[in-house]
């Protein structure tokens, strides 16, 4: 489809790019007079964004501006994800008092995450990376008089200019050998021309790196515990899910469409053809990730850096199920996604909130919090729970589908590892319980929070319970989304 045909199906992005001028504007004319302007702005923005999204379902499969980007439901899906995630984000930096950028940088990161989510073209993918990415920078760093701030920005800047490096060369390997940049057109170039096979292989390598970078897969999660730790607390909540999902989507389109396609004739024979087994390979960095992430995660005394690596762990879990490249594990992946998002910003708002209150992230803060803050503390341990996956919560679920795809498409050993790592995350989720509870503390005196913190709390310990138990509406959008791209 050309460009003036494309536009019509390009509103929701169009809309948030103006939303970002607008926002620029206010914020030129407002001069801190009004604090609560442009965070409603920019909420109002994101949610006129997620309905204009939601439009877009029934709009099918459309390939945009010369087939650089795509409008299929899946893309859809990770649209109204990464927009919900970001409205909570804002939400939840009300009482933080930002200054008017750290709104537009999110605006603009939550733009980026759309081109990711819709990325169709190598060049795009490219793009779109850097365009989270930079602004990512400056949001790890936003704090510039906090030496940690200033060190997680520095680390996320250096390693992901490596990443995207590596990146960009794997991909001109591939272009390359096939002369293309459009996904599937490397994909029928591949398939007809029958390059050697380590060549290709090597680059997709390459270009999975810096996949795993987004996604923070062993060996490429470094950078994530000393910038989770040294941003501020929203974005560390908002770094572990939202530019995570894109991620995936990235990396779902670019693998299944790639190199594993089950539409394309010949596809499901090349990739067995290969010299190396690419979903074995993806099983192994899955089994490594999640083993990395739960064992460093046992010895943490910062509960902040313990789900740094806790969310190391579950990208682990997250890429078990993509290694059997079909529409149940890709809907297991999403829907998993969605528990996730409620569970870790619940864990991270409590965290920032008990830290505000008391001065620290370390496990000793949180002693005695039970009868301290109860609402707080009982909170906190149904998130650390749902993380571990213990009915009859949302995470039980989410884990339950991960499994039955990746059983269903006969992995048993990765199967038996995803359950070993989430029996090790047990210790150190209700290690943060136990703590709350059953850990004597000298203080008794009580920790208030606001009102609103407690409503926010709610809006995501509400559906992780109502989700542990009728989750059908969320399976049934993960499915409907998830059919044109797998072709079922």
């Amino acid at each position: 489809m050309d460009n003036v045909s494309s536009i019509k199906f390009f509103i929701p992005e169009l809309f948030l790019t103006v939303a970002v001028i607008a926002v620029i504007i206010a914020g030129l004319i407002n001069k801190n007079k009004n604090k609560f302007l442009i965070p409603g702005m920019s909420v109002a923005a994101l949610l006129g964004t997620v309905i204009l999204s939601f439009t877009q379902y029934e709009m099918g499969m459309n390939s945009l501006f010369f087939n650089m980007t795509v409008l299929d439901p899946m893309s859809v899906f990770f649209k109204i994800l990464v927009a919900a995630a970001t409205i909570w984000i804002v939400l939840f930096s009300l009482q933080q008092h930002m200054k008017v950028e750290y709104y537009i940088l999110l605006l603009i990161t939550n733009l980026g995450m759309f081109l990711m989510a819709s990325a169709n073209d190598l060049l795009m993918i490219l793009v779109s990376l850097e365009v989270v990415g930079l602004s990512s920078y400056v949001l790890a760093g936003y704090y510039k008089n906090n030496m940690k701030s200033s060190e997680a920005s520095l680390k996320y800047v250096l390693y992901g200019a490596a990443s995207t490096g590596i990146m960009a060369y794997g991909m001109s390997i591939l272009y390359g050998l096939t002369g293309e940049t459009n996904l599937a057109a490397i994909q029928q170039q591949l398939l007809t021309q029958q390059p050697y096979n380590l060549t290709v292989f090597i680059s997709i390598i390459l270009i999975f790196a810096g996949f795993g970078y987004k996604i923070a897969m062993v060996p490429f999660h470094f950078w994530v515990p000393d910038v989770y730790e040294g941003a501020p607390t929203p974005i560390t909540a908002f770094f572990s899910v939202a530019p995570k999902a894109a991620g995936l989507a990235l990396l779902i389109r670019f693998m299944t469409t790639v190199v594993g396609h089950q539409l394309a004739p010949g596809a499901a024979e090349w990739l067995q053809n290969m010299d190396i087994s690419a979903p074995l390979l993806i099983a192994i960095l899955s089994v490594l990730t999640m083993t990395l992430g739960n064992t460093i995660a046992l010895q943490q005394k910062n509960v902040k850096r313990m789900m740094a690596y806790s969310s190391i762990a579950h990208a682990g879990y997250l890429l078990m199920a993509f290694v059997v490249f079909n529409k149940e594990g890709y809907a297991a992946i999403m829907l998993y996604l969605v528990f996730y998002l409620l569970m870790n910003f619940g864990a991270f708002f409590i965290i920032h909130m008990v830290a505000q209150k008391l001065g620290s992230e370390d496990i000793e803060t949180f002693y005695g919090l039970g009868y301290r803050a109860p609402f707080a503390a009982v909170s906190m341990a149904i998130f650390m729970f749902s993380l571990t996956g213990l009915p009859p919560l949302a995470g039980f679920i989410g884990k339950f589908y991960l499994f039955a795809a990746i059983i269903n498409g006969h992995w048993y050993w990765l199967a038996v590892a995803g359950v070993l790592n989430s029996v090790i995350s047990l210790y150190y989720y209700a290690g943060v319980a136990r703590a709350m509870f059953l850990v004597k503390t000298e203080t008794k005196d009580a920790v208030s929070f606001q009102t609103f913190d407690k409503i926010l709390i709610a809006t995501l310990v509400i559906p992780t319970l109502v989700f542990g138990i009728y989750w059908t509406p969320i399976l049934e959008l993960t499915m409907r989304s998830i059919k044109l791209f797998a072709g079922n």
